[in-house]
């Protein structure tokens, strides 16, 4: 009966009882709960997911389940996901650049509460949302950018104001009679709490600048998932930091603060389990999934080092570790996942290879290229 099972105690007892031949994206929802838990219980402020990490079904329902009551939407499927799944959440659509048709669309669906970085996009808010939607005022908040730091990749390279023309956005706003607010992104996978820092310091000078006093601040994204072993994120520290930087830089003027955890929330909840399609003569790895499919964002990140390797029989191989080159499953030479990854020596066809804290940005990445990347999911009770 274990092949009928639809809840699994861990990714091990599945492979003992499935030999799934294909990827397979578990899920473990204590675990995602926990840490939206955390988030609630750590951040001084409202906690809304940015969906589009991971806007799987069952992901916004553990979120919901959790206490999560916000989510940052970047489209007009993401708007109407939560619509319909959530219909009294708060929905921030904070992609700075949109067709008009996607703004009709979110002020048909009651959204709120949107960002801007440019002036030609601010135009076009002011002429298709008004400053009321059912009776509450409509929040814009202009976003800027700083040099990044500490962050793996920039956002500022897309998106974001300077700091002078967020100022000249913020009086504009607050001119038309639009609740004004500040928001920024530090940047993806932000492990050094002083990311931060220097952004809340200078969302109070662009607020000095504009003689405007924003009703609240989003400090982004940013937050960091466990990717490398033995060096878990400290979200606490990063939430102090945050609290006191906000009390010293604006003092009683404080506004409320917002963030928008996406890989932070989600990421850890998930392991991509992978299976080993061939050792070339002793070296080389392939699998069956790669760039193309749950693991494209390794390229851009940097490998997950969190690495289980099990054999058929759902038992760990222990062979001292070797560095090997990773290859994906498709006929291109663009498939590899950078550098080396530390796999045991004894490693062979047919095993499976792990990948733990896989759940952010990798469903929604899955481009089933060349025929390969077909992704089940599977609900665990543990990741191990």
């Amino acid at each position: 009966m274990g092949h009928h099972k639809t809840v699994w105690d861990n990714p091990a007892e599945m492979i003992r009882q499935t030999q799934p031949e294909n990827p397979v994206m578990v899920l473990a929802p204590t675990v995602l709960q926990d840490t939206a838990r955390r988030f609630l219980d750590g951040f001084p402020g409202l906690v809304t997911y940015a969906v589009k990490s991971n806007p799987g079904e069952a992901v916004i329902q553990n979120l919901l389940a959790a206490g999560v009551t916000g989510f940052d939407v970047a489209s007009p499927f993401e708007i109407d996901l939560i619509g319909r799944m959530a219909p009294r959440a708060a929905r921030h659509y904070h992609n700075p650049v949109r067709a008009r048709s996607e703004i009709s669309h979110a002020v048909q669906a009651g959204v709120t509460s949107w960002s801007v970085d440019s002036r030609s996009e601010l135009e076009k808010l002011f002429e298709l949302v008004p400053t009321q939607i059912g009776g509450q005022g409509v929040e814009i908040s202009p976003r800027f950018k700083l040099p990044v730091l500490g962050a793996v990749y920039d956002f500022g390279s897309k998106f974001g104001a300077t700091p002078e023309l967020a100022a000249d956005l913020l009086r504009l706003v607050a001119d038309r009679g639009y609740v004004p607010s500040l928001t920024f992104h530090p940047g993806t996978q932000c492990v050094d709490p002083i990311a931060w820092e220097s952004y809340i310091s200078v969302a109070r000078e662009i607020c000095d600048s504009a003689e405007v006093r924003a009703k609240r601040l989003n400090v982004g994204g940013g937050f960091p998932s466990h990717r490398v072993s033995g060096v878990e994120p400290d979200l606490t520290s990063i939430f102090t930091e945050i609290g006191d930087t906000v009390a010293e830089a604006f003092g009683d003027d404080a506004p409320a603060l917002v963030c928008e955890p996406g890989r932070g929330m989600c990421a850890d909840a998930f392991s991509l389990i992978t299976r080993v399609k061939g050792v070339r003569d002793g070296g080389s790895v392939f699998l069956n999934d790669g760039v193309y499919g749950g693991l494209a964002e390794m390229p851009i990140v940097g490998n997950l080092d969190r690495i289980e390797v099990l054999d058929p029989q759902g038992r760990p191989r222990d062979g001292a570790a070797a560095g090997r080159v990773v290859f994906g499953p498709t006929c291109d030479s663009v498939d590899r996942l950078p550098g080396e990854l530390s796999l045991p020596e004894n490693i062979a066809e047919g095993d499976y290879v792990i990948f733990h804290g896989a759940g952010a940005y990798s469903t929604v990445t899955n481009t089933r290229f060349n025929g390969f990347g077909e992704l089940t999911n599977a609900t665990v009770m543990s990741l191990r």
